[in-house]
């Protein structure tokens, strides 16, 4: 199971992250209660041994390289029906993954967009709603489930849907853009098990 830990702001949440077992970590760099800057991103990158990964929401794909190329990040997600195939096109000569994450549906599918991986969210990204993500079973590829999880659901949703991956942000944070190591490192144990 592949499970990105979201929206990190310090070493401290990295190094948490990465010495529970997380495969990948998240760096929000759009509006956000989790928005990290471009140098503090560029400061993390060298801290961690997995991969990590640059959230966008709304940024052209001009600035996201330039961030990219700023940074060193591992991986891209363009977040949001904003973006469009033709933006993933326009990315795939950075040589790092692409990853579109959107509001769920089962009629999406992974790569439809040119993406390596795809995040299927809630209907309301970011905010920690438990929500109904049934219609998701037999979806198949490298997708990853997000919205709503925390230590104390995040076994059953797996069982649930089967999904490839998991990714959290709210459901370890002790306030909302503040991460929770106990949290982090508690939803590891619960995603392993």
């Amino acid at each position: 199971m592949f499970v990105k830990i979201c929206g990190l702001k310090t070493v401290a949440d990295v190094e948490c992250a990465v010495s529970s077992g997380a495969d990948a970590v998240g760096f929000v760099l759009a509006a956000s209660p989790r928005q990290i800057s471009v140098p503090s991103v560029a400061r993390l990158v060298p801290a961690s041994p997995v991969l990590t990964v640059g959230v966008f929401l709304g940024q052209s794909t001009a600035e996201i390289r330039s961030v990219v190329a700023d940074t060193g990040l591992g991986a891209v997600q363009l977040h949001g029906s904003g973006y469009t195939a033709s933006d993933f096109a326009e990315l795939s000569d950075l040589g790092v993954p692409l990853i579109r994450a959107v509001s769920s549906s089962s009629a999406v599918t992974v790569g439809s967009f040119g993406e390596d991986m795809l995040i299927l969210d809630s209907p309301r990204a970011g905010s920690g709603e438990q929500w109904d993500f049934s219609a998701l079973r037999g979806q198949t590829g490298r997708w990853m489930l997000a919205g709503g999880l925390a230590p104390h659901n995040v076994a059953s949703a797996v069982a649930a849907v089967r999904p490839w991956g998991v990714d959290v942000s709210s459901g370890v944070e002790i306030t909302r853009g503040s991460k929770d190591h106990g949290l982090i490192r508690d939803f590891m144990k619960a995603v392993r098990a």
